[in-house]
């Protein structure tokens, strides 16, 4: 097993040299600046590839490193660039085109080039970094090729060689500031979410083991004060509390508050993980009642907590009199130069990639309903998945089971344009790396696992009208449910009836000839690689035999198949198998079933031509949103 960093005496305190003795005298003070971000997602520049377009919200923000980087800059011109410390809490390898393109179409473990966001990273000058879960998602050599692109440690104390028992990466460093005459020591502990054993499984079983977050905070802490921190604080990539695998045998995926709460010693937190934007928290530790100050950035560079330290030296240390922390939003500074002349070359690779025509589409297929129809697009992605995991099984022992297909609304904004159909388009509508697989169910298990995903919508009382924007992606124990976890299965027939309670949603769940799906009947389902380790929580999926895997990405096969076929028309796809009822009345008049002429029967027809195999130029894994997300 490849370490990725030299850990050397790591007993002593690794990846730190000691401070030298400060000259503060009691009664001194000093301020210090954390400057911080998450989940950068690999967004560089305000530019949102999908659209082709600068970047714009409803809200106004705007995002990207480069505007970001000038707001840690300001920091430095007011305060002088001594005291700000610049952090980044993780999640910078995936999520955007541009990480796509150097981890598919220009891997820098083939070329040797430097990746465009570690170009972005020294431009910028970051002092610190910590692991997030889609740092993994390409793979422990790509990490190590990216590692050794940066000039700041990365950090990550619970991310364990699974041989030896050791960190693979820096548990935390040591950063001595020289503040008017004295010198200040910041020890930066670096933790992740267990969650990547599930969403990366393929790339860390047997090769890493990450451990639960609040046992390596209690270990690591005291080691980090010993080696001489003056102030510590964790760089957690994970969220307050909850986990989207709730019964997984894994430690939890959000653990930031416990860690606040059960281990004494911290002064404050950067967390992420979970997209939010919360620029300051109080904890109270329950050993020492001390308060531990916690914040999270906004992500994908749309903003940075600036995070103050008053410091006070009394009886011969340093000790945080006070801790204040806010928001500066991207949307506020010009880009920086350095970081636009970083990126730039990657940039337009990007956009030329993106760009590519890869088939015709005969007419306008938009995702807008997708969440509460059946629609066209989203059947696109179950036929090709349908066709991938069909063609591998024949000839074998499963070959003669219906396939079914399970696919999720990623995007409310993606369409496929009647003309032509590009790279930029197919990933709008698959925006992540999810590789494709093959499980096998039976029919009480297919049922159990819809009544779940059910749980998306509000319920529904006989006569109401049903509202999508407020009755879609409803709060559920506490959680809102994004529109990545409500799952959709293609070939069969099903109705979720609104009015019914959550758990007894799910109604004339049948083949396409009307006749009722059996507990004891047999399917093979095709889904994707974050589902069927867990993401999300769904039933039975993460414990039912594999029978298909072969690691191809569900992207490139969707790119791939158009680029076979060069046309995409819907009328040779669409299949209404599902639809939403309220008390046995359609909610949309419409939607009328497809009972003839296609869909999974209880013999199926016979196995259609294959569909090729992509070449195997990645094997990349889910994006774990806050998903969205890491999501899935």
């Amino acid at each position: 097993m490849r370490k990725l960093s030299l850990l050397a005496a790591l007993a002593l305190g690794i990846g730190a040299v000691g401070p030298l003795q400060s000259v503060a005298v009691d009664g001194d003070t000093a301020t210090l600046t954390i400057a911080s971000t998450t989940d950068l997602h690999g967004y560089m520049l305000n530019w949102d590839y999908f659209r082709d377009a600068p970047y714009s919200d409803r809200a106004g923000h705007e995002i990207g490193l480069a505007q970001a980087a000038s707001a840690i800059e300001s920091l430095r011109d007011a305060r002088g660039a001594e005291s700000v410390i610049v952090v980044d809490n993780g999640d910078f390898l995936q999520g955007s085109p541009l990480d796509t393109y150097y981890a598919t179409q220009a891997p820098i473990t083939e070329t040797g080039d430097e990746h465009a966001v570690a170009a972005a990273f020294d431009a910028v000058g970051y002092d610190v970094g910590n692991l997030g879960n889609h740092e993994f998602n390409y793979g422990l050599d790509y990490l190590a090729a990216f590692e050794g692109q940066i000039d700041h440690p990365l950090l990550g104390a619970n991310v364990l060689d699974a041989a030896t028992g050791e960190p693979l990466f820096d548990p935390y460093t040591l950063v001595t500031r020289q503040l008017g005459d004295a010198e200040v020591t910041v020890g930066f502990l670096g933790l992740t979410t267990p969650g990547s054993m599930i969403w990366d499984s393929k790339h860390l079983d047997g090769n890493v083991v990450i451990e639960d977050m609040v046992e390596a905070a209690q270990r690591w802490v005291p080691e980090v004060r010993a080696a001489g921190a003056d102030i510590v604080v964790v760089l957690s990539h994970s969220g307050l509390s909850g986990s989207s695998y709730a019964d997984a045998d894994l430690p939890p995926e959000n653990q930031s508050q416990a860690i606040a709460e059960q281990v004494p010693g911290i002064d404050a937190m950067v967390i992420g993980h979970t997209h939010r934007d919360e620029p300051i928290q109080w904890f109270t530790n329950a050993e020492t009642g001390d308060q531990v100050a916690v914040t999270q950035p906004r992500y994908w560079g749309s903003g940075i907590t600036d995070m103050t330290f008053d410091l006070v030296q009394a009886d011969g240390a340093w000790t945080v009199e006070s801790v204040d922390a806010v928001p500066l939003y991207s949307k506020d500074y010009e880009p920086s130069q350095a970081v636009v002349d970083a990126v730039a070359a990657g940039h337009a690779d990007t956009i030329e990639w993106v760009n590519t025509k890869i088939a015709t589409s005969v007419s306008e297929l938009p995702a807008t309903e997708s969440r509460y129809r059946d629609t066209a697009i989203i059947d696109y992605i179950q036929m090709v998945q349908t066709e991938t995991v069909r063609a591998a099984l024949a000839g074998g022992e499963y070959a003669d089971l219906p396939v079914l297909s399970i696919a999720a609304p990623f995007s409310r904004t993606a369409v496929f344009p009647e003309g032509d159909v590009t790279v930029r388009d197919m990933a709008a509508l698959y925006i992540y790396d999810n590789t494709l697989e093959g499980v096998l169910m039976t029919g009480a298990q297919v049922r159990d696992f819809l009544e779940f995903s059910a749980k998306y919508y509000a319920q529904v009382e006989p006569g109401e009208a049903f509202v999508p924007e407020t009755m879609t992606g409803v709060e559920y124990n506490g959680q809102t449910i994004p529109d990545y976890l409500y799952d959709i299965i293609a070939g069969i027939n099903y109705e979720i009836d609104l009015s019914q309670p959550v758990g007894s949603r799910i109604e004339n769940l049948q083949y396409v000839d009307g006749t009722p799906v059996g507990d004891d009947d047999q399917f093979v389902v095709a889904v994707n690689n974050y589902r069927r380790s867990g993401g999300g929580g769904f039933p039975h999926i993460s414990e039912v035999p594999v029978v298909y895997n072969d690691l191809v990405e569900i992207r490139q096969v969707l790119i791939d198949w158009a680029i076979e076929h060069g046309t995409i028309d819907g009328d040779d796809f669409f299949v209404r198998n599902w639809r939403l009822t309220i008390a046995d009345e359609p909610v949309f008049a419409d939607d009328i079933l497809h009972t003839t002429g296609g869909g999974v029967t209880p013999t199926p027809s016979p196995t259609p031509t294959p569909t090729p195999e992509p070449s195997p130029t990645a094997t990349p894994a889910p994006v774990r949103p806050g998903l969205p997300s890491t999501g899935a």
